[in-house]
């Protein structure tokens, strides 16, 4: 398949999705606040958004991002733009955020949280950037100009993340629970929450290539 010591590159890759990061703060404030369903749909969006980086890389596109400063600094002005947007909602809101209401509410809101995750982590050129210095360390020279040996570690990123985020939205929502009865500790999860979404768009947007 083109590829090199796969062993190395899922364990280096495991390594790199433990280290605390943009999506792993996602995950961990919509597990904290939310619960675990937030957490796994925030998971499986994180995740999808990495599908879409594989494709880009498999293709060639994510070459462009890497090469083209204009496209690299509108990418990253977008991400650390919705970043921000997320966090001013978190400020302003109303609503504590943890207690869940009826289902087709819930269910929508299942669903706006797997898109959030799609959109944060498709926003982030940097992980463009990653994939493609860190993907061709393990691709066969010959093989470099093939798009089968991005799509096979890209699933294989994929599937570590996703049993690592899974894992991380269940332990943290056991914690949630704590709060549920208490609405004052959810406005201050809210806040929190807020503040940790700006501070990481303004870390994006402030961040050199």
């Amino acid at each position: 398949m083109g590829i090199d010591n796969f062993v190395t590159f899922a364990l280096t890759a495991f390594l790199f999705i433990m280290t605390p990061g943009l999506d792993t703060i996602f995950v961990i404030n919509k597990a904290l606040g939310q619960g675990k369903k937030a957490g796994i749909y925030s998971a499986l969006g994180v995740n999808a958004g990495v599908l879409v980086h594989t494709v880009l890389a498999a293709l060639g596109l994510s070459l462009i991002v890497a090469k083209s400063v204009l496209a690299f600094t509108v990418i990253k002005y977008l991400g650390a733009a919705y970043l921000i947007y997320l966090g001013v909602n978190k400020l302003i809101s109303k609503n504590n955020g943890i207690t869940l209401t009826a289902v087709d509410k819930a269910d929508k809101s299942n669903m706006q949280n797997f898109l959030s995750g799609v959109v944060t982590n498709v926003l982030n050129p940097k992980v463009a950037l990653f994939f493609l210095a860190f993907f061709p360390q393990f691709i066969k020279k010959e093989a470099l100009s093939q798009s089968m040996p991005f799509v096979i570690l890209g699933l294989t990123y994929v599937f570590l993340g996703l049993i690592w985020y899974v894992l991380l939205s269940l332990f943290v929502s056991f914690f949630s629970q704590k709060f549920i009865s208490n609405p004052k500790a959810g406005n201050w999860l809210n806040r929190f929450s807020g503040v940790a979404f700006v501070l990481m768009g303004l870390k994006v947007a402030f961040s050199k290539k």
